[in-house]
């Protein structure tokens, strides 16, 4: 994994300015600790820090290749699983390789196939390639969006950026960080999503999950060469469990081939002892030796934890279980409160915005002691949007809502903003509209019934505007600390399958993720396969609490903070004092309740501070 950037100026010679390239670069280093690369032509600049994985000695970037009178330049950001096999075809059609790294696969697949290369590409990936000979720029992003491309065509004509991250797009002088109505009613009403394709700054957007995009001097043109589509399913619960079984290891072991050291990242639950169990297998029959598992907790969480509907059980008892039934090597590590709270602030940074609160700070804590051992980890990231693990998938509440099933404190949420500012931003009715937007967007199947309908309504919006959600979280905090991890339950092949079963057969056996279960008879032992799910752990610990409650009300007494105007601070002030604070009822997802709440303002006001946020 790396970190791209670069940018277009129809009306200048680049040549001439080299120091906004270095800027936007250097920016992006976390994610490519291992070297860093810059190419300037007339009109295009590219430049590129990297995370070395497969042939770290052949595989620097910017990676230039000259034919036919052209000269392709490419940034790459990500890993094709299918690499090997486009290799030999293209072989077989006259092309010659130098590395033995994907960066030259992708790129001699343009050379070959131009932008229709993207079609066979299984991977996550975002790149952008130059061609000379069409004198335009070629971008696109992976099926599910797992790698991050953001864009800004400036405040003036004839100019281009783009970067993985909005700080090395920000660091250009044409970009400020400045926030309209349309960014605050994400930060407020929809944060900490976003709407897919709204990069929140102003002049800055997002290139979404399975898109491309073709930047000429005669305009931009952005084209989705993949999307989720409705198809009857025909498998029997014995085939599409098979299938699904199948997929499964063939992507486990795509995503198995690295040139450093890899691990799992393993909680005690289905999803990621399902992908150690398969990984295990595969090195056992490869000779590779035993696989390296970590697992994240807290200090005292063992004293702390309390069982409610969206965390039944704690993970620790688990993750032994299944560590010592697979042999594997195991790290677990554990954070205290003075840690989380310290990296609030370093979250806040990695992600360009408010976020997760604790959940985002202890897993990038989490990706650093990993680091340390490894360069690769496996996540069991996005089986429950996939397969339908949430409750809100189970729960008529959060199936009749008439919103996102993750947003349903949505009036709580409104009465926290100043009035005006209410008035301004209308967060309820921009959360409705983008509702709308993406129920127009479903592809329902002729023939369903009512039920069948709304189920397939929760997967799309569960895969396409939930999952990228944890997405980001996973690629900003792993990359924060130059640590590639991998999600097998993002194969474009096996999501595809998926969202066309029907939801008596996912949910086969009276549970959730029965279909997935059903998959893995056999590959985990019996009670860790029936497993009631318990989501990513979060601190337990009032001490947390109490220390994100005085941090936000001293940004209440700080009659300078940025974060003031904006928030009905009464109102505010009153849920930070009152006992509720500490309730267990979500405003966001399964995990954000009272502590996040307060971290999730305060990470508000040190962004508005740090990056010099202007509201306009």
């Amino acid at each position: 994994m790396c970190g791209i950037t670069g940018w277009i100026d129809w009306n200048r010679d680049l040549t001439q300015d080299s120091e906004h390239l270095e800027r936007m670069t250097e920016t992006l280093a976390p994610r490519g600790p291992d070297a860093a690369g810059t190419w300037i032509s007339a009109h295009c600049a590219l430049g590129h820090r990297r995370l070395s994985v497969m042939d770290p000695e052949n595989g620097a970037q910017p990676m230039i290749r000259h034919a036919g009178g052209h000269t392709y330049v490419i940034v790459y950001n990500g890993e094709l699983y299918n690499a090997p096999e486009l290799r030999v075809e293209l072989e077989g059609r006259g092309r010659s390789f130098t590395t033995n790294c994907d960066t030259e696969v992708l790129l001699v697949s343009y050379m070959e196939w131009g932008k229709a290369c993207i079609e066979r590409f299984n991977g996550i990936f975002a790149f952008a390639i130059w061609d000379s000979g069409e004198q335009h720029l070629f971008l696109a992003r992976d099926r599910l969006g797992v790698k991050p491309l953001f864009f800004s065509e400036g405040t003036s004509e004839g100019k281009f950026m783009f970067g993985s991250e909005p700080k090395s797009i920000l660091a250009h002088t044409e970009v400020p960080a400045q926030v309209g109505a349309a960014g605050l009613a994400e930060i407020f009403i929809v944060g900490p999503a976003r709407t897919p394709g709204h990069g929140v700054y102003k002049h800055l957007r997002e290139l979404r999950p399975g898109q491309c995009m073709t930047v000429t001097r005669d305009g931009n043109a952005i084209h989705t060469y993949w999307k989720l589509e409705s198809r009857p399913h025909a498998d029997s619960i014995e085939e599409t469990a098979s299938r699904v079984s199948q997929l499964l290891q063939d992507t486990v072991e795509r995503q198995l081939i690295s040139d450093v050291p890899l691990c799992t990242l393993l909680s005690g639950g289905l999803d990621s002892s399902a992908l150690t169990a398969l990984a295990v297998n595969y090195y056992k029959g490869t000779g590779q030796g035993n696989i390296h598992t970590f697992s994240v907790d807290y200090v005292d969480n063992d004293k702390n934890f309390k069982a409610h509907a969206f965390q039944p059980n704690a993970d620790a008892p688990w993750i032994k279980r299944m560590s010592e039934h697979l042999g594997t090597i195991h790290h677990s590590i554990q954070f205290d409160t003075p840690e989380l709270v310290d990296a609030l602030r370093a979250a806040t940074l990695a992600r360009d915005l408010p976020g997760m609160a604790d959940v985002d700070a202890s897993l990038l804590l989490f990706c650093r002691e990993i680091k340390k051992e490894a360069t690769v980890a496996l996540s069991g990231e996005a089986a429950d949007e996939i397969f339908g693990g949430y409750p809100w998938f189970h729960r008529e509440d959060a199936l009749n809502a008439n919103t996102f099933p993750w947003s349903l404190a949505t009036g709580m949420r409104s009465d926290l903003l100043n009035p005006e500012v209410a008035d301004w931003i209308k967060p309820q009715q921009y959360l409705a509209d983008r509702y709308e937007d993406a129920l127009a967007e479903v592809p329902h199947l002729d023939g369903e019934d009512a039920a069948a309908r709304r189920m397939r309504i929760m997967s799309y919006l569960n895969i396409t505007r939930f999952m990228p959600t944890l997405l980001d979280r996973k690629d900003r905090m792993s990359m924060a600390v130059g640590l590639e991890v991998r999600v097998p339950y993002c194969d474009h092949r096996l999501v595809d399958y998926v969202f066309n079963i029907p939801w008596e057969i996912k949910t086969s056996g009276s549970r959730e993720k029965g279909i997935l279960r059903k998959a893995l008879v056999g590959a985990l032992p019996e009670d860790v396969l029936w497993r009631k799910k318990s989501p990513y752990p979060k601190t337990h610990n009032p001490n947390y609490l109490e220390a994100v409650r005085t941090m936000l009300l001293e940004v209440l007494d700080d009659s300078s903070s940025p974060l003031l105007p904006l928030i009905n601070v009464k109102k505010v002030r009153e849920i930070a004092d009152s006992a509720d604070a500490s309730s267990n009822i979500p405003w966001f997802g399964q995990l954000m309740s009272g502590p996040q709440l307060f971290a999730y303002l305060w990470q508000t006001d040190l962004w508005l501070r740090q990056y010099k946020v202007s509201i306009g």
